[in-house]
């Protein structure tokens, strides 16, 4: 059987980005189009063995176009302002993946085994940057909207610019990127596996198998993932009673890939395709741009990307025990613990961070680099952990034929020092204080959905979801480091009366704290839960018959004629069937009408995004935009309901 399948999309949203912190000014116009080609072929080979080969070519091309082109204005924890550092940027993908795994029967066991290609390749053109960025994070006493609003005092009173400074009106940071904007690449990857499931007794299957992948664009080629696993019904396979009891069991390593977005931007910031100055407390005021030559002085520190020596593929290690039990009523309950252990995690790091003692804050240009100069080097490093366990209920349960429910509760514990490669520890030189809640740490999860047949053949799927609230970070807003990042984490005050101290709900935060003193963990903030009501409804329409001709074979010896001649095959009312004697019969052509609508957010109810982890923004502690509704195509935070209409053929 061979399946071929082609589609096409392409959505254009303007204004994208806008909301939150940005004005309208930073907003975007994307018209991003796909292509995917996907052909699948499945072969019977014998009664014992399929193949299945699978081919997919997705091609996507993604234009971004800033509204305004200029310089952009960052005034932390206030709003962003000026034009978009995007400019206008493309990027355009060929991605090409095969697939071919084979399945075998023999005696007790089901072996499968097969292997996969990927190959992806992409053309950039990003002028990031470009008119160079502001940021304003204001200083010892002064906020970062009072510093911009003395700097628009100033301009409007016409004040030179050494006055405007002098009174505390000035940026605390600019940057700017120049050189060749577009850069293309690409990335291979393998992965080979092969698993047995062995029925060694009526009543117990083990599992197990190994995987291997490797990848281009990164040095490590160890990837060996095994995979262990077993299911056992204590008291079955003794009659053709199903078991009403299943005791389940697993281990298993999995490896993620380096992106080859990543491999592109090592390659960009590399020092010489394109390179970022970034400047301190500058002595110049926006809109003014100096000139690339005048930056590229002593003050002017040129950040650079790359990929450590010894840069792995980060590995999850997985465990997983499970009871699942048939209770009366048609309903199944299901309790599983499952523990993951990550190492090799991804992070970034400043490895050419001012040394200990010899940055003050307050001295444009001062620090010692261990690289003899100053900027920032981000380094792609898998030197990060994380820690999850999580205790979870499945409940599924068939009321009747009309009725059937399910839910899930999860309570889980997840910690980590990294969430990504876009984590940069808040001091460079030191890990202290980055082992805490992850991102994913949402301590109570829980689902609960449904199927509902009513009158007329309408469906209804509702679903609830809720959540208690992710951690967020708590940030000083201002770069103490000297590593040009504004990540850093206030000091834990003990004198209240000490100037600039924040008093929050978790204790009082030093956004200047002194050398030595210790610092708040990382994402030490707790956000508000959220919940969410989705609502499907449906029905489809069923119409249409025709007449045809079912033709009846003039052979009555069965499949093959007799003697010989070639024994031509009985006529089995293909294309290239003859007719012969045929009776005419009714041949029904049922065709069906599938009309749903999709409703996110149902209740409209606000849920709160990202929380604003910075000390002295007005705003700390609160959301100023929604979460919105993930999903679909528009997937702007603005969205906080959706509906949408689907109609479908079938014949």
């Amino acid at each position: 059987t061979t399946s071929v399948r082609y589609s096409y999309n392409r959505d254009i949203v303007r204004n994208a980005g806008t909301g939150g912190f940005n004005l309208e000014s930073r907003g975007l116009h994307h018209d991003n189009g796909s292509q995917t080609l996907q052909v699948t072929e499945t072969a019977v080979l014998s009664n014992s063995v399929i193949n299945e080969t699978r081919f997919q070519y997705f091609r996507p091309v993604l234009t971004s176009q800033a509204n305004v082109i200029g310089p952009a204005i960052q005034v932390l924890g206030a709003f962003n302002g000026g034009g978009n550092p995007v400019g206008l940027a493309t990027n355009r993908q060929n991605n090409v993946e095969a697939q071919n795994n084979t399945s075998l029967v023999h005696g007790l066991h089901t072996v499968r085994f097969g292997v996969r290609l990927r190959r992806s390749g992409v053309t950039d053109i990003a002028p990031q940057n470009y008119a160079g960025t502001f940021v304003f994070s204001g200083g010892p006493g002064v906020s970062s909207i009072e510093s911009y609003r003395l700097f628009l005092a100033g301009q409007r009173a016409g004040l030179p610019t050494a006055q405007i400074l002098a009174s505390g009106g000035g940026a605390s940071q600019f940057s700017v990127n120049a050189g060749e904007a577009l850069i293309a690449g690409s990335q291979v990857d393998v992965g080979l596996f092969a698993g047995d499931d062995w029925r060694a007794r009526p009543n117990l299957t083990l599992s197990y198998g190994l995987r291997y992948e490797t990848q281009t664009n990164i040095g490590d080629r160890s990837n060996v993932a095994p995979r262990v696993g077993l299911a056992w019904a204590p008291r079955g396979g003794k009659g053709r009673t199903a078991p009403k009891s299943v005791i389940r069991a697993g281990f298993g390593m999995f490896y993620d890939r380096f992106a080859l977005a990543n491999a592109l931007a090592a390659r960009r910031f590399d020092g010489v395709t394109q390179r970022q100055f970034i400047l301190a407390n500058p002595a110049f005021l926006p809109p003014f741009v100096p000139a690339l030559s005048a930056l590229a002085g002593p003050t002017a520190a040129s950040t650079i990307q790359r990929i450590a020596s010894g840069l792995r593929a980060p590995l999850l290690r997985q465990t997983a025990v499970a009871f699942e039990r048939q209770l009366p009523f048609n309903t199944t309950v299901a309790l599983t613990y499952a523990n993951s252990t990550g190492g090799r995690m991804l992070r970034s790091r400043d490895v050419n961070a001012p040394q200990p003692g010899a940055f003050d804050l307050n001295i444009p240009g001062s620090g010692v680099y261990p690289l003899g100069r100053a900027g920032l080097v981000a380094e792609m490093q898998s030197t990060g952990r994380y820690q999850q366990n999580q205790w979870m209920v499945n409940l599924n349960s068939k009321v009747n034929g009309n009725v059937s429910l399910l839910g899930s509760y999860v309570y889980g514990h997840a910690r980590s020092d990294t969430d990504g490669l876009g984590t940069f520890p808040a001091n460079p030189n030191s890990l202290a204080g980055e082992y805490g809640p992850a991102a994913i740490d949402m301590r109570h999860r829980m689902t609960l959905g449904g199927t509902v047949k009513a009158k007329w053949g309408l469906q209804f799927n509702p679903l609830m979801t809720a959540n208690t609230g992710p951690p967020f970070d708590i940030t000083a807003g201002r770069d103490l480091f000297g590593d040009t990042i504004f990540n850093d984490r206030p000091g834990i005050a003990t004198d209240a009366t000490k100037a600039g101290v924040v008093r929050t709900k978790y204790g009082l935060l030093d956004p200047n704290p002194a050398p030595g003193q210790a610092l708040l963990p990382r994402n030490y903030g707790r956000g508000p839960g959220q919940v969410m009501v989705n609502m499907r409804v449906g029905r489809t329409f069923t119409f249409g018959s025709r007449e045809g001709r079912a033709p009846v074979s003039t052979n009555p010896g069965g499949v093959s004629g007799s003697g010989g001649g070639g024994g031509g095959q009985a006529d089995s009312g293909g294309v290239f069937s003859s007719g012969g004697s045929a009776s005419r019969t009714t041949v029904n052509r049922r065709y069906s009408l599938l009309v749903s609508m999709q409703v996110r957010n149902l209740l409209n109810h606000n849920n709160p995004g990202a929380i604003i982890g910075n000390i002295l923004s007005p705003l700390f502690g609160q959301a100023n935009q929604p979460a919105g509704s993930t999903g679909a195509i528009f997937a702007e935070n603005a969205n906080n309901r959706k509906l949408e209409l689907q109609i479908r053929l079938t014949f």
